[in-house]
């Protein structure tokens, strides 16, 4: 199987990967950290700032695939501290519209370039508004 990647000029790779990848009708979205594109430095400020950022970085990748936020149908979100969960769920629940992609939220140790948050995707490129 041949891959068919994506990539966006708003989202950076710290590493040997593709931002997204095409697999038939999924796309899985590689996790992306905080980094501010015009600067290529973590985004300043909390970790509602630094969630904000991610979701910026993920929705130019996602607009590269064609695709929209209504076409994600599971997220993954990795956070250093869990103390941080409601403020990065207040930012989380502007991002998307019911019903709401499942979603995992787990705790990790530390992230690349310490950033607080990652974030990675799934995209169906058939779902439709409301499925």
């Amino acid at each position: 199987m041949s891959r068919t990647a994506y990539s966006a000029e708003g989202a950076v790779a710290v590493g040997p990967y593709s931002h997204a990848v095409d697999s038939g009708e999924l796309i899985y979205f590689s996790g992306q950290t905080p980094i501010d594109p015009a600067t290529g430095q973590l985004a300043a400020g909390n970790i509602a700032r630094q969630t904000e950022q991610c979701f910026c970085n993920l929705f130019h990748v996602l607009a590269a695939a064609g695709l929209t936020a209504d076409n994600i149908v599971k997220v993954n979100v990795f956070l250093t501290d869990m103390a941080d969960f409601q403020a990065m769920n207040q930012v989380y629940a502007k991002q998307f519209q019911a019903p709401y992609p499942a979603r995992t939220t787990i705790g990790v140790a530390a992230l690349p370039l310490g950033a607080c948050v990652e974030i990675e995707m799934i995209a169906c490129k058939t779902m439709k508004s409301g499925e």
